[in-house]
């Protein structure tokens, strides 16, 4: 596995770090950005931005400084488009973990996270009617999601020998899933669509009363 850029660990860090209960990290993270950009129908950030920062009704901001709010925001549509860029030149490099004991490779995660993304939108990725090499790599996106939360039909030694090579099926089916994907919406995929950052509620509202966000426009 190829070692993870610094500043890539410090958005791992950044995300442990979010008031939520079971904050994504990085491996995570990545998945779900993958799945956004792999999924059929265009999804704007505001769409989806919001199941990484956590709930809107908490009372807690995201970050102290609104200056690392946008730093995270942006950091995060970095990602999305780095995905977005290695699976146009075919050379998909998903972020996952590695035990440190014995070298496996920890996938599931990263599927997790795929399949989070997948909820958003879940029609879309309904392989019944789709065109046939859309459909294959649909159904073995579903296994693996399947051997990853358990509920698969194979049996141990099958899953055995599945999760020995998850690893590269999940580039193979990344690779086929972008193949699939309508000129346009590669097109749209590429491109970086600019989010504002979130406000946390604690922080002074953006209209520039002086009040904070919480007793002004997020009343």
């Amino acid at each position: 596995m190829r070692p993870v850029p610094s500043r890539l660990r410090r958005l791992d860090g950044a995300l442990a770090d979010l008031p939520v209960e079971e904050p994504m990290l990085l491996t995570e993270l990545d998945g779900f950005l993958t799945g956004i950009v792999l999924c059929p129908e265009a999804m704007p950030p505001v769409e989806w931005m919001q199941g990484i920062w956590g709930p809107d009704d908490s009372d807690v901001p995201p970050f102290d400084d609104p200056l690392d709010v946008a730093w995270f925001a942006a950091a995060v549509m970095a990602r999305h488009d780095a995905i977005a860029r290695d699976l146009a030149r075919g050379k998909p490099q998903p972020i996952l973990d590695v035990d440190e004991r014995n070298g496996d490779v920890l996938w599931e995660g990263w599927i997790d996270g795929f399949a989070e993304a997948m909820a958003l939108r879940p029609d879309c990725w309904d392989a019944d009617g789709a065109e046939p090499d859309a459909a294959d790599a649909r159904s073995r996106l579903a296994l693996l999601v399947a051997v990853a939360r358990d509920e698969s039909d194979l049996d141990s030694v099958e899953i055995n020998a599945f999760a020995d090579r998850a690893a590269a099926e999940i580039g193979t089916v990344m690779q086929h899933l972008y193949a699939t994907l309508p000129p346009a919406r590669r097109a749209a995929s590429a491109t970086t669509i600019p989010t504002p950052p979130k406000t946390g509620r604690n922080d002074p509202c953006h209209c520039g009363s002086g009040a904070k966000f919480k007793r002004c426009c997020g009343a």
